[in-house]
């Protein structure tokens, strides 16, 4: 019912106070200043200048809580801004709520400045839901709906437009419901797949980003120390779901259907967990070998749908990993190899970004809270920075879209102020969403920001050549002073250039540091092949 003396407003905000969205990220203009005027004491506001950034770092907050998170955008310009990140929400399967200001109804029929035309279109596909409420009165229910719809697995953002004046209408009385909780397998499909690993001889585990998203990474571990499984991570996944020092973890599959055939043909059981079956990023032809027998665990029916071989376990990876490990006792069969990680490169000038983060590793304290965006190096980073982390340790972007990862790890820092967050990014992926320092330093969020400047778009290049490409433009960028840019924004930041540089700048980092800081590496411009 229609409450007098009850605003949309009024009712938008008990909501918020009762879904624990009072924390908001956001970048307003003229049409959000309805929703912010009197802003209420026990809300924060985290304000980026520039909306993909308010983005990035609502994904970091969101990934690192497990939580839902509401962004505040403005009208069609900002979330036109903004898309690049929402896609990269999508593929990280966040719980985000994006709001929108509208331009008020009474001008909406003569497409006013700032008004956006179809609002609830704009974001598709890459938006579980998207709406504009038809009177001022539902949106508060359009509130609740869509942070059902955000949570409910499999999670992602949703969208809802808001006309400008609607916020000083009476609203309609609506009661905040609890997310849906996450659903359990078939149980005849967890009892296959508990028998296939029975009976198999040499099985493979490929861990994706589901299972560290819902929180059951050490029962995970359990169950391949049970099985003696080899495990794999899924190509290019954005968390960490199995401790990469574990004695039975195998290494990096390649997003590339031959290499990552063949690393799995000669096993006679692949389990996928909470991954996209496979995640492919170039063809270079067929594979020539078959997969074995496979089961793909997944909450999402669209990913299983997609897979091109295997059997189905529909469920949230909480109830299946628990599920399956209840029917499976301890198996005797011989352990598998493990990763062999290559030695430390020796020290030199240009310092070899394996060189870098190798010392990183061994400097950072013990569950250092980690976001990476280095895809030129990201061999680098599999050889020489094993993740140890068995509960959200381990944060990247999962779109390919440059920019997530130094907005990210500021919201994955302000989700952590007791731990220091590491941002490993390259000098390319942090110059997309730059801003992002200016918000650290107005935040103090506890974040060290280390540039890798190969003076390059060097993925390009490699994989272009590698494609047949010869002589690309695009790829230079050379000349980039991330120092001046930090301390321009208030961070304080260092130049590093030689071993001894780095040892001391590391200690300093992590030595009592508080607030942000950044260190611009000047790495070695020589480049792996990816794969």
């Amino acid at each position: 019912m229609t409450t007098a003396g009850r605003t949309v407003r009024e009712m938008t905000r008990s909501l918020m106070r009762d879904l624990g969205l009072t924390t908001v990220f956001g970048n307003p203009g003229t049409t959000e200043v309805p929703f912010l005027t009197d802003w209420p004491d026990d809300f924060r506001y985290v304000l980026g200048l520039q909306e993909s950034v308010v983005v990035a770092i609502a994904d970091g907050y969101s990934q690192a809580t497990r939580q839902p998170v509401l962004v505040n955008l403005h009208s069609a310009g900002g979330v036109g801004h903004a898309l690049g990140a929402v896609f990269s929400a999508y593929r990280n399967r966040t719980p985000m709520i994006i709001t929108a200001g509208q331009q008020t109804r009474t001008l909406m029929f003569s497409e006013p400045f700032l008004g956006a035309t179809d609002a609830a279109e704009f974001p598709k596909p890459y938006v579980k839901w998207s709406y504009e409420p038809a009177r001022a009165e539902d949106v508060p229910a359009a509130l609740v709906r869509a942070h059902q719809i955000a949570t409910t697995p499999p999670c992602g953002p949703v969208f809802v437009s808001i006309p400008a004046d609607d916020w000083d209408q009476p609203g309609t009385e609506v009661e905040a419901r609890p997310r849906v909780p996450g659903f359990a397998p078939d149980p005849g499909a967890v009892a296959e797949l508990a028998e296939a690993l029975r009976n198999c001889r040499r099985p493979a585990f490929v861990v994706g980003p589901a299972v560290d998203a819902d929180g059951v990474v050490e029962e995970m571990v359990q169950l391949v120390e049970r099985t003696k499984a080899a495990v794999w991570v899924a190509p290019m996944s954005p968390r960490c779901s199995f401790p990469e020092d574990h004695p039975q973890f195998a290494g990096f599959l390649q997003p590339e259907q031959r290499l990552l055939t063949e690393e799995l043909a000669d096993y006679d059981l692949v389990v996928v967990w909470g991954a996209p079956a496979f995640t492919y990023h170039v063809y270079r032809g067929e594979a020539t070998r078959r997969l074995p027998e496979m089961f793909l665990v997944h909450d999402d029916p669209q990913v299983l749908a997609r897979a091109r071989a295997g059997k189905s376990v529909l469920g949230s990876l909480a109830h299946s990993v628990r599920q399956v490990a209840e029917l499976v006792e301890p198996i005797d069969r011989p352990l598998p190899r493990g990763y062999e990680r290559p030695e430390k490169p020796a020290p030199a000038t240009p310092l070899p970004a394996a060189y870098v983060l190798s010392t990183i590793a061994e400097a950072m304290p013990e569950n250092t809270p980690v976001v990476e965006e280095i895809p030129s190096h990201r061999n680098d980073l599999h050889e020489h920075f094993p993740i140890r982390s068995t509960d959200g340790g381990f944060f990247t972007g999962f779109s390919g879209a440059l920019g997530y990862g130094i907005g990210a790890s500021v919201g994955v820092a302000l989700a952590n102020p007791h731990r220091r967050t590491v941002a490993l990014l390259g000098d390319g992926s942090s110059m997309y969403g730059i801003q992002a320092i200016w918000t650290a330093v107005q935040e103090q969020a506890p974040v060290t920001f280390v540039v890798l400047d190969n003076s390059r778009y060097a993925a390009v290049a490699v994989l272009g050549e590698a494609a047949g490409g010869n002589k690309l433009p695009g790829v230079e960028l050379g000349g980039i002073d991330f120092v001046q840019l930090a301390s321009s924004l208030g961070c304080p930041a260092k130049l590093v250039t030689t071993p001894e540089e780095l040892d001391d700048a590391l200690r300093a980092e992590f030595n009592g540091r508080t607030g942000p800081a950044l260190l611009h590496v000047k790495v070695d411009p020589g480049q792996r092949f990816l794969y």
